[in-house]
Parts: C-alpha cells; sequence; structure tokens
C-alpha cells in the first residue's frame, strides 16, 4: 500500500475531529529491539516510521510517545548494546519517553550514556535519580499547549524489586506509583490548569496481581484522564473490550481510557482527543497495525543507510547453523515445551560444569535438576533448522549459570510462588502437582517426594539465584559455583552436542506443572 493509501485511511478513522481541533496521541511500547520486520512482515522499524510520518502530514496537532522497554531482545541489543535503537528513536522524533525494566540491563552508567543523548522528554515522577548518573536527566511531568489546550503528562515507572538486578539500579529511589501519580496528577489538573493529564506508565495492565498497575491506577486516580502503558505486552483491543476492558472508572466513578499496544512494534496506538469537548472524555481509541506494506521509496533513507553496517553483522550470524529441531515450539509465559526445553538444557549445562570442576580436582556434589526463567526466553523456535543467531536472541540476557546449594524446603517455597503464575522452566526430573487453580500441592523429585531437610544441588542463572522473578528463596543458598560465559554460549554447545551427536531438538511436550489426580488419590 502506497503513502498516500496510508493517510487516506488515517484520515478516514480520524473524521470525528475534522470539524474541531483536535490531537492525535501516537504511541508505542515494548518494542525490545524488534528492528526488522518478521517472517510475516509484520513490525519494523521502517514501517513504524512511515506510519507516524504519515500520520503527522495527514494531522495538525500529533504527539509521539514511547512506554518503555525499548530494548532487549534481539542480536541488534546483544552485539551493539543499544547504539543502535537509541540513535533510531532519535531519527523517529518521539517527542515522550518512559523507562522499561530492561533499559537496566546494562546497568547505571550505560543507561546513562544513552539517556543523556536522548532526543524526546524523558519522564519519570517516581524513580530519583538524584545519587546516580542520570542526575537531572529525566523531569516528573511535561506540559504541552494545543489547541489553546494545556496537557500534562506523568512519567511512572515498575517497582524494581526483584525485577531488576540491584546492581543495576544502583543509587536509584523509587517511590510508590499510586500515591506519586496522584500527587503530581493533582499538582497538574490544580496548580498548573491544566484540560487534561496522561500518565504515561511501564508498570503492566492488570496481569501483574501482586504489583501496582494500569488498572489499579486508573481505579484509585481522580485527575487522570488518559493511561498510555508497556511492561505486561498486553494488546488492549479496542474491536474486544470484553476481554481488556480500556475504559477503567476512577475513584470518582469517570471513566479514564488506558490502552497499551502489545509487543515487539506490531501497532501503533491512535487516541484521537477532541479538544472543545474535553469534560465528555470524547476520546477515540484505535492502532495501526504495523506491516510491511509500503513502496520503498516511503522508507527513510537516513534509517536504510545507518542500519547497513548493523544489519551486515546480524545477518551473518543468523547465517550459521547450529542445530535442528523436530518440532515448532511457540514462546509463551509458564510451562510448556520451550520452558521444558530451556530446563532440560539447564540441567545439561549444570552437569557440563560439575564434571568439568571434577576433573579440575573441585569435590562438587552431582547437580540435582535445574530451574531456568521462562522470561529470559524471548523469541520462539520453529520446526527445522536453528541458527546462533536464533538461540542468541531467544536467550538474550547477560546471565550466567550457577550451582547452588538449597534446602528442600526453600525449592518447596519457590514453587509454590511460581506455579500459581503457570510454572516455570524446570528440568524434567522435577514434578509439581497442583490443585485445578494451579496452587501447588506436591512437589517430586525423581518420582518421589522432595525432602524440606535435604540439600540438593540446583543448576540457575545468576538472576534467579538473586531471588528476582519474585523467587525469593532462592536467595537462600549456598553458592557452590559460578560460571563465566553468558548462558546464550552455553545453550549454543548445548544444541552444537545435539548436532554433533546427529540427534535433533525434541522438546518434552509433558507438562511439569500439573493436577495429577491418580498421585492425590495414593495419598
Amino acid at each position: 500500500m502506497s503513502l498516500k493509501s496510508i493517510i487516506l485511511c488515517l484520515a478516514a478513522v480520524t473524521s470525528i475531529g475534522a470539524a474541531a481541533d483536535h490531537l492525535v496521541l501516537l504511541h508505542t511500547n515494548d518494542t525490545h529491539s524488534n528492528i526488522d520486520s518478521d517472517a510475516r512482515g509484520v513490525g519494523g522499524i521502517l514501517p513504524r516510521k512511515a506510519i507516524i510520518d504519515s500520520v503527522r502530514k495527514a494531522e495538525k496537532n500529533v504527539i509521539t510517545i514511547d512506554a518503555g522497554d525499548m530494548v532487549q531482545g534481539t542480536l541488534y541489543f546483544k552485539y551493539f548494546r543499544g547504539d543502535v535503537e537509541y540513535p533510531l528513536f532519535n531519527m523517529m522524533d518521539y517527542d515522550i519517553r518512559v523507562l522499561g525494566n530492561h533499559e537496566f540491563d546494562n546497568g547505571m552508567e550505560e543507561l546513562a550514556r544513552h539517556w543523556k543523548d536522548v532526543k524526546a522528554t524523558p519522564l519519570s515522577a517516581n524513580y530519583d535519580f538524584s545519587k546516580t548518573a542520570l542526575k537531572g536527566v529525566f523531569k516528573p511531568y511535561l506540559i504541552k499547549k494545543v489547541g489553546g489546550r494545556k496537557i500534562g503528562f506523568i512519567g511512572l515507572n515498575v517497582n524494581p524489586e526483584g525485577l531488576i538486578s540491584k546492581e543495576n539500579y544502583t543509587g536509584m529511589e523509587f517511590k510508590p506509583i499510586i500515591e506519586t501519580a496522584n500527587r503530581w496528577a493533582d499538582v497538574l489538573k490544580r496548580q498548573k490548569k491544566c484540560d487534561l493529564v496522561v500518565a504515561v506508565t511501564h508498570i503492566g495492565y492488570s496481569s501483574m496481581p501482586d504489583r501496582e498497575n494500569d488498572v489499579d491506577l486508573a481505579r484509585a486516580s481522580r485527575d487522570i484522564d488518559i493511561i498510555i502503558g508497556g511492561h505486561s505486552h498486553t494488546f488492549v483491543d479496542p474491536k474486544t473490550p470484553e476481554k481488556t476492558p480500556y475504559w477503567v472508572n476512577n475513584a470518582d466513578g469517570k471513566p479514564v481510557l488506558v490502552a497499551q499496544t502489545g509487543k515487539y512494534g506490531k501497532n501503533i496506538g491512535y487516541i484521537n482527543i477532541d479538544l472543545e469537548n474535553l469534560k465528555d472524555r470524547k476520546f477515540e481509541y484505535e492502532y495501526i497495525p504495523v506491516t510491511d506494506r509500503f513502496s520503498p521509496d516511503a522508507y527513510s533513507k537516513e534509517i536504510r543507510e545507518f542500519l547497513k553496517p548493523y544489519r551486515h553483522v546480524v545477518d551473518s550470524v543468523n547465517n550459521v547453523m547450529v542445530g535442528y529441531s523436530s518440532e515448532a515450539c511457540p514462546n509463551s509465559l509458564g510451562a510448556g515445551p520451550m520452558a521444558n526445553f530451556a530446563g532440560d538444557a539447564g540441567m545439561w549445562i549444570g552437569m557440563q560444569i560439575a564434571d568439568s570442576l571434577r576433573k579440575a580436582g573441585r569435590d562438587v556434589p552431582p547437580v540435582d535438576f535445574a530451574i531456568m526463567n521462562v522470561g529470559g526466553i524471548r523469541q520462539p523456535m520453529p520446526k527445522g533448522m536453528v541458527s546462533e543467531g536464533l538461540v542468541l536472541s531467544m536467550f538474550p540476557f547477560s546471565n550466567r549459570v550457577q550451582l547452588l546449594r538449597m534446602k528442600g524446603r526453600d525449592i518447596i517455597e519457590t514453587m509454590s510462588i511460581v506455579a500459581p503464575k503457570g510454572g516455570e522452566a524446570v528440568s524434567d526430573e522435577i514434578a509439581v502437582v497442583t490443585d485445578d487453580e494451579m496452587r501447588m500441592q506436591h512437589v517430586l523429585i525423581n518420582g518421589a517426594p522432595m525432602d524440606p531437610d535435604r540439600d540438593y544441588v540446583v543448576a540457575t542463572i545468576d538472576y534467579l539465584a538473586e531471588g528476582n522473578d519474585d523467587m525469593v528463596p532462592m536467595k537462600r543458598h549456598e553458592l557452590v559455583y559460578r560460571d563465566e560465559p553468558e548462558v546464550s554460549y552455553r545453550m549454543l554447545r548445548y544444541l552444537r552436542n545435539l548436532m554433533e551427536l546427529g540427534v535433533p531438538v525434541n522438546p518434552d511436550p509433558v507438562p511439569r506443572f500439573f493436577r495429577n489426580y491418580k498421585y492425590d488419590m495414593k495419598q
């Protein structure tokens, strides 16, 4: 489809505002270093830029917003540590940006290096950076005057505890989300006389019951009119409001628009605001699918030239084959074939490390099982050949494998935390028996009940050993050994070993977190 056609389509979408001044908010979230379109032609930085430019040409008042996690998840970040994504976002001329948790993945100094050069206005009302290298970079709010109206924006960020490695946000102080949001919204409405208040958040839609989220914020607010969010990868589809409501009543019973566009840059959120009827909250919420449907001349020459050397590196890594998968494994949160693959690979890695240490004269006990984190798997595994690039994208984080000595009771408590979330990536030595609501009932190891008083050796990653992903009991361990290579390179060795043996990857589909009636009947 040509750029002209896109403009015509967008003009049709925004027809309600044709007779009066209106404002268009374009927003993205959780693009996670997805620079290129996928195999289906979905997403990609060039089509996204073309769409944003077309809206700017078609509309008088446009503000572009990103709600965080623009990095991490592909080879671009793995190899270039943000040197691709940050310049690209500057080229796209975003107006407002907030931090996601993955912006912290390389530590505070790297974060400061990039965000000091961000052209958009960086917002954060509840992260205090005054004792860090980011002092003075972020503002709690921004006011823009549009069509004679004052529009206030507040930036809000997720609680880093148990989500971001502590060493990566040293010196930063976190302030409660809802309390902070309501305080600044009151300032904007009453002191600054804003006609509209928009909260730009990276806290999740509603899928984080143990953390403050966008729905909680909407219900607890009085002065916030719109929430543009990220973090949970929720696609708030206006076509299916029964699944993900995008109107949530606030503390006074007034509707608050809550929007989020999913993940990986597949959609651009489109909020049309009638500036002459703000009290009536006549906001229209739509989304624009990002697809590779443009003619070549619609794409930014500046971006294409900038990407050439980086794409050359990425393409070269993607052309190296390291294995073959007999089945396609979708990447989904919770237990499943992909989680089983990661858990079994973690067990193999742990056993290899232990064996090498014994050969070097170390007294290392056998590894009993492995637990990895499903959230650390960022790409699906297709049926067929598996490339080096895919493996590095599947496991992009700079985690290291650790061997831990843990009490059975602490492992059991860990499983009681992860089971209600759908389970985790555990090796096939482990089976977790649950009730109908996925609450843990029993933990079995090699078919027998786990002994709460026994010591077990666990292969895992440093991120979980720190108690992150709410696995606080994992912190109660004795460190046996910390590996040096990143886990992704250990995974490559696992795949190559299978290929050398002529064995395909054959992920186990049998659930390791399950309701087992027969086991219950024997008790």
